[in-house]
């Protein structure tokens, strides 16, 4: 029997037994008891059952609590590999022969074993290694295994995307294969190591295609994080590969997408083994197979979290109200150890500080809050304000908050005067905003900024006359 197939009901008219049964019972003695009478009354009947007949070949439709085939992966698979062995190398005819077994087999049931078949030639057990129970012909050929899969097909770009077609006509046969697939090679990703070298480069290149075109998605490459793929840099060169055949195949672009589709971006670093796990080892690791745009993927995502995690320090510092020097430290700390440049701190500090006070609404108070309030937080924005690109990133930033929030519309300007007076601007980067670094709100501030602009352009007129006359 196919396994798959479900044996057929075959009704008994068992009330006619009864009767007949009836007719040939012996009368009881007076004292025999009705249950005995029952008793042989029931044994006759079940003598007549007649046994049910068994039916190859065919699935018949039948009512669940009818069912009770027993789960045989193992006659599956000799079903699965008599028909691949008998279409040889050819795709069209595997294919063939795959879309007729549908209709007999179960592959809702065997869905798992099916996708063992066709990437690894025959049935995976834990480990990676292929199954060996079964029996070897006269010629000496291994019953358990087909050459018409995956792993034996040759490894250039040509021949694996001809296999492609077979998987992606499969699914679009069978459409509940497509949930399955994405289950099993969550298992087969795990099993890399049982693999032989050539075997995984041949798996990481057919799920380049599987990802690209949809069949499963990004996500499953996160169980490439497993401890024991890592240790031996399996799940590394794993992914190396599929990063650079996805690169030729679809385009830098798209692999980008894929990174960040499947979470990968910022976990490059969890791929590394922990003994290797240092910035400068992941570039050195992705930049010699070019995948230098990965990288810098990589490290604008490790950024972010970096600076995710200084605001939360930050936000910690001023709760538990420590001192400003130590406050300073904190933040140099964390910056230099996840390279996080200065006009980026400054512009953090800014947002953070400015969310540490309940705002007056009135706007002939809020100036006054303001100024006091920024004043006491000067020694933090003079520490990371040293260069000119990050006095303007800070201008630039005060200028976006008072344009966002309108109360404080009129109070940008007393909060550069603010900045200039306690050393956190200098009169160069305000001079070099006026003429070309604004942008939200650029009339209102230019005008608010017109006086005090004269002010220091008369003021270095001044200084240097007084300079020319020495």
């Amino acid at each position: 029997m196919v396994p798959g197939a479900v044996e057929p009901r075959r009704r008994t008219r068992q009330s006619h037994g009864r009767r007949s049964c009836a007719r040939n019972i012996t009368p009881r003695p007076p004292r025999q008891s009705m249950y005995s009478c029952l008793l042989v009354t029931a044994s006759c009947c079940m003598s007549q059952k007649t046994e049910k007949p068994v039916l190859s070949g065919q699935r018949i439709k039948t009512r669940k609590r009818d069912e009770k085939e027993k789960y045989d992966p193992f006659g599956f698979r000799d079903y699965i590999l008599g028909g691949l062995n008998g279409a040889g190398t050819d795709l069209e005819a595997i294919w063939k022969f795959l879309d007729q077994a549908g209709s007999k087999v179960d592959y809702r049931r065997y869905g798992e074993v099916l996708f063992d078949i066709l990437i690894a030639g025959g049935l995976l057990v834990p480990g990676g290694s292929i199954s060996q129970d079964g029996s070897i012909s006269q010629d000496g050929d291994k019953l358990w295994k087909t050459n018409a899969c995956v792993f034996e097909a040759p490894e250039d770009m040509v021949s694996m995307r001809n296999y492609e077609q077979v998987f992606i006509k499969l699914m679009r046969r069978y459409k509940y294969l497509e949930k399955m697939f994405e289950e099993e090679m969550k298992k087969i990703l795990l099993f890399i190591k049982g693999f032989s070298d050539i075997e995984r480069i041949k798996l990481a290149r057919m799920t380049t295609l599987w990802i690209a075109n949809g069949s499963i998605p990004p996500t499953v490459l996160q169980v490439l994080t497993n401890e024991h793929l890592i240790k031996d840099g399996l799940a590394l060169e794993f992914l190396i590969e599929l990063f650079v055949t996805y690169k030729q195949e679809v385009g830098n672009a798209h692999l980008l997408t894929v990174l960040k589709k499947g979470g990968l971006e910022g976990r490059l670093m969890d791929f590394l083994p922990p003994n290797k796990r240092t910035e400068e080892n992941l570039r050195a690791q992705f930049e010699e197979k070019g995948l230098s745009d990965v990288v810098k993927l990589h490290l604008a995502q490790a950024s972010q979290e970096a600076k995710r995690n200084l605001e939360i320090q930050l936000h910690d510092d001023f709760n538990d109200n420590k001192n400003m020097k130590e406050i300073i430290s904190n933040i140099k700390e964390l910056s230099s150890k996840h390279d996080i440049p200065e006009h980026e701190i400054i512009v953090l500090v800014w947002t953070v500080v400015m969310t540490q006070v309940e705002w007056n609404k009135k706007e002939e108070l809020l100036a006054d809050q303001a100024l006091k309030h920024l004043k006491q937080y000067s020694p933090l924005f003079s520490a990371f304000s040293t260069t000119a690109r990050s006095e303007l990133a800070l201008m630039l930033k005060v200028q976006e908050y008072c344009y966002e929030n309108m109360n404080f519309m009129r109070v940008f300007q007393k909060i550069i005067l603010l900045f200039y007076k306690t050393d956190v601007l200098t009169e160069e980067v305000i001079l070099k905003w006026y003429k070309e670094g604004h942008s939200k709100g650029k009339t209102t501030f230019l005008e608010q900024m017109k006086k005090f602009i004269e002010w220091l352009q008369n003021a270095e007129e001044e200084s240097e006359s007084g300079e020319d006359e020495d």
